[in-house]
């Protein structure tokens, strides 16, 4: 599984960039706890402005460190004016402590390291911004929501739920879990984190578990932010889908915008020629919210980079219009561990591009040691899923309603879509087999896609 989806690599592009223009400054920060936290500071070149440099702090993904965070604030905010700093999250790399997936104690972190930066009188003390990537956008997300006075903030790639991007309808993504798992050091856990992760493999959203996400998660809070935000969000990305950023675009009050590109986790793209344009986005956001530049056009609405990528984008003023497409897909197959049944079938028109979370309802009978149905969706012939999506049963019939996840996606002009149903997905994201002798009737199986209205 861990060749398949590698979270440690996720956000590497996003931090990408030429060689240096100016170096860091490593050192040690005490925080509150006494934890020592392995840092890099980077100062803009010659004297600093009256009142001190705007500052930024830069927050690193899983199976990171700060020195990726380093070459952003290098090549693309020091040149712009901004001092930044970045640190190891506590356990990882060289910092201290345990590792607690951006829980309380990272949040203290995060004020602790705010509180540093805005002393140094070279800083500016009410003029400090946040970016942070994947596992570092839920630190931003979470310390902004604690009261940690960013003047603002870029949330990139990342949750606002927690629950739900790692156990959808309450299935666990044990195939993501054992990557992020894998990508830190297990002794280095927090051993509270250690035991709901153990309960997520073991495939089973206990309660401790349900606090542990809760405590991580922004979502309840996202109506009370006020602090300017530029979210960036992927495309095609099955660890933290559009609905995860949707969730903050919809409900925040204060000034906002949503880059959807393609970048994320796998199965995102990536592509290098898009990294200059959402960081020149970046920089311009923080130029208006730290250093008073007039609001620029576009600082507002949706903005969808094309896929695959071409330099451009479409921009809508709100959420785009969407029209609902649905196939039915009718038969019947009787299912075994270790076995799926596929059926496909032809959007008319095309080509179309989706936008929103759809879903596929599933007849069943005869369920017998059978507990969850998995469906995922791909273009007739692709290896890769366009989406897909989990959904725990207890009956021996009924309707089983599968959410999908949120992924904007081409669906190409007469290719058939596949419409998967078992136990598991064929590409290790949602793993396990029922028992021996655990059987199902799949009956008829009907997919519904929310299609963008106008195709830019």
């Amino acid at each position: 599984m861990r060749g398949r989806i590698v979270i440690a690599a996720a956000a590497t592009l996003v931090w990408a960039g030429s060689a240096a223009a100016a170096a860091p400054q490593e050192l040690t920060i005490t925080a509150s706890d006494g934890t020592p936290l392995a840092c890099g500071l980077v100062l803009p070149d010659g004297a600093p402005p009256a009142g001190g440099w705007p500052g930024v702090l830069l927050f690193h993904g899983l199976g990171q460190t700060h020195a990726a965070a380093e070459t952003l604030a290098a090549t693309a905010l020091a040149p712009a004016g901004y001092a930044s700093l970045a640190c190891d999250a506590r356990g990882l790399g060289a910092s201290g402590g345990s590792f607690g997936l951006d829980g309380p104690r990272e949040t203290q972190d995060a004020r602790d390291l705010f509180s540093w930066f805005a002393a140094r009188p070279d800083v500016s003390d009410t003029r400090i911004g946040a970016f942070g990537v994947s596992l570092g956008g839920g630190a931003v997300w979470n310390a902004a929501a604690a009261g940690v006075p960013f003047r603002a903030i870029v949330p990139a790639v990342t949750w606002t739920a927690l629950g739900t991007a790692l156990a959808p309808a309450g299935v666990p993504k044990t195939g993501l879990l054992e990557a992020l798992v894998g990508s830190s050091p297990p002794e280095r856990w927090d051993p509270e984190l250690a035991a709901a992760g153990s309960a997520l493999l073991g495939g089973q959203v206990t309660a401790k578990v349900r606090a542990a996400a809760a405590t991580r998660s922004v979502k309840t809070a996202l109506p009370a932010l006020t602090v300017p935000t530029l979210l960036l969000q992927g495309r095609h990305d099955f660890l933290f889908d559009l609905d995860q950023a949707l969730a903050g675009y919809r409900t925040l009050r204060g000034p906002k915008k949503l880059y959807i590109g393609d970048l994320g986790h796998p199965p995102a793209a990536n592509p290098a020629g898009e990294l200059p344009h959402y960081l020149g986005e970046v920089v311009a956001w923080f130029d208006t919210y730290l250093k008073g530049a007039p609001r620029a056009a576009g600082q507002s609405g949706i903005e969808l980079a094309h896929d695959p990528w071409d330099g451009r984008t479409t921009s809508f003023a709100s959420l785009p219009a969407t029209r609902a497409a649905s196939v039915a897909l009718p038969g019947r197959s009787v299912l075994g561990p270790g076995t799926r049944v596929s059926r496909s079938a032809r959007l008319t028109g095309g080509p179309h591009e989706s936008f929103g979370a759809g879903a596929v309802t599933v007849r069943f009978t005869g369920a017998k040691g059978w507990t969850r149905l998995v469906a995922s969706v791909a273009v007739a012939g692709a290896t890769t899923p366009l989406t897909l999506g989990a959904v725990r049963i207890a009956k021996a019939s009924g309707v089983a309603t599968i959410h999908l996840l949120d992924e904007v996606v081409r669906l190409p002009r007469g290719k058939p879509l596949t419409v998967t149903v078992g136990a598991s997905s064929a590409n290790g994201l949602f793993s396990g087999e029922p028992p021996a002798g655990a059987a199902i009737t799949i009956g008829r199986v009907t997919l519904k896609l929310p299609l963008l209205r106008a195709l830019r």
